[in-house]
């Protein structure tokens, strides 16, 4: 890490509800309980570490606030509300002195099609494209290489990095922030078979993403066969996500690796599926459902509901199969035993 903090500079970024010893330790440098020396910080963010703090030689340790041990000579704790958020907004810090945001400007290598409006503090990186029509709002920054096409619209503090795609007329609302790879509008999957051959289905609608979503590296987002696809505010996907066309994504939904959703679903807010999840076309996935990684879902889910497994059944149900398949060598013996007791007839 190039930057350092004090332990005061710490304190007023993670605004400890409490304070316990003190040290005259530089933090430069972050680690885990167990591999943390002087000079680095740690944190208590999962409970399976909690026998780990004693020991840890960290410096400064984030730490929850029902935490009753002390620190060691020449050590600090800070106790605070959430210890993983704590060190989150230290390293948000760290990240706005690593990348500071580009100055304002269009790099002589970027081309800005006729008509296109690039807001005075937007930034367009080395060999970025924004095609005729195209808009990018206040403060956004469009890194090397990326592709703005015709009619889109990028609102304000967005971000977009390195080979991002967002295709013509598709809309990004405020804030967004899409990592390398992605591509926004790419056309839907759509064929009839026809005479024999597969014939493409036009696919002329649009994708819009609502404010605070952010969207992992090489992740795709189909535009719609007609009217829209969605993805809805506060949304977090991360890599290699698929979602087909006509989608409906609600708001604050989370989407691990490797999710695949097919055409003209829709997730209820708040949504939760895990990694390599798949979900069929034409459902209806209720707020609130969790889904576990590698579930395959053909059907639809209530509001609240835990879905796990392939085929996916309702977790609880899941879980009590699974103990009585563990169970069934030894009630084959019995039965086998009560066999041999039963008159041979």
């Amino acid at each position: 890490m190039q930057v350092s903090f004090t332990p005061a500079e710490l304190q007023a970024i993670t605004q400890p509800k409490q304070v316990r010893g003190a040290t005259t330790e530089t933090v430069c440098g972050i680690g885990a309980l167990g591999t943390a020396g002087p000079g680095e910080l740690s944190f208590l963010g999962n409970p399976k570490y909690r026998s780990e703090v004693a020991a840890t030689r960290a410096s400064v340790v984030l730490l929850p606030v029902d935490y009753d041990g002390q620190p060691q000579p020449n050590q600090l704790f800070l106790l605070v509300d959430n210890p993983s958020v704590g060190l989150a907004r230290i390293c948000s810090r760290i990240e706005q002195l690593l990348w500071p945001k580009p100055a304002p400007g269009i790099h002589p290598s970027a081309q800005v099609g006729k008509g296109a409006q690039v807001a005075a503090t937007a930034t367009v990186g080395p060999l970025c494209v924004v095609e005729e029509g195209a808009v990018v709002g206040e403060r956004t920054h469009l890194q090397a290489q990326v592709f703005v096409g015709r009619g889109a619209q990028i609102g304000d503090d967005c971000w977009l990095m390195p080979g991002v795609i967002l295709a013509a007329e598709c809309v990004l609302k405020n804030r967004v922030r899409l990592q390398p790879g992605v591509v926004v509008g790419s056309d839907g999957f759509g064929y009839e078979f026809i005479a024999g051959r597969h014939e493409k289905v036009p696919q002329v609608g649009i994708v819009l993403i609502e404010d605070d979503v952010e969207i992992g590296a090489n992740s795709t987002l189909d535009r719609a066969r007609f009217s829209r696809t969605v993805v809805g505010e506060g949304t977090k996907i991360d890599n290699l996500v698929q979602i087909a066309h006509n989608c409906t994504i609600g708001r604050h939904v989370i989407l691990c690796g490797q999710v695949g959703i097919s055409g003209s679903t829709t997730l209820g807010d708040y949504t939760v599926l895990g990694g390599q999840a798949g979900i069929g076309g034409h459902l209806s996935i209720g707020a609130k459902a969790k889904i576990g990684g590698q579930s395959k879902v053909t059907f639809d889910v209530e509001p609240g509901a835990y879905i796990n497994g392939s085929p996916g059944i309702p977790y609880m149900l899941g879980q009590r199969l699974e103990v009585l398949h563990r169970k069934l060598p030894e009630l084959f013996k019995r039965v086998d035993t009560l066999e041999k007791l039963l008159p041979k007839s």
